[in-house]
């Protein structure tokens, strides 16, 4: 009788911003017998560090993560930062005159 662990990436996603979604499968096998799976999800934005992951999901991301697909998430991310803190500084504005005395 021999139980063996076995964890594997089965499943890598590029969305249209360059991020790559995996999921990784660990099961556990008795004798050839699946006896159990689970499954983890991790997710990685472009140029985030992928050193730790394995060789396929980093040479995916190298090829996946061009220079102008790091630019427009970089480019995405500095547009939302800047439509919430105007939101936020718009409630602030109008929080501030609300309070203003009658």
């Amino acid at each position: 009788m021999s139980i063996t662990k076995e964890i594997a990436v089965d499943q890598i996603t590029i969305t249209e911003n360059g991020t790559i979604l995996i999921r990784q499968t660990t099961r556990i096998m008795e004798d050839g017998n699946e006896l159990s799976k689970q499954y983890h999800r991790s997710s990685f934005v472009p140029s985030s560090d992928v050193s730790a992951q394995p060789q396929n999901v980093q040479d995916i991301c190298n090829v996946a993560w061009t220079t102008e697909i790091v630019s427009a998430y970089q480019a995405q991310q500095a547009q939302i930062a800047q439509e919430q803190a105007d939101r936020q500084a718009q409630q602030e504005a109008q929080q501030a005159q609300n309070n203003l005395p009658q």
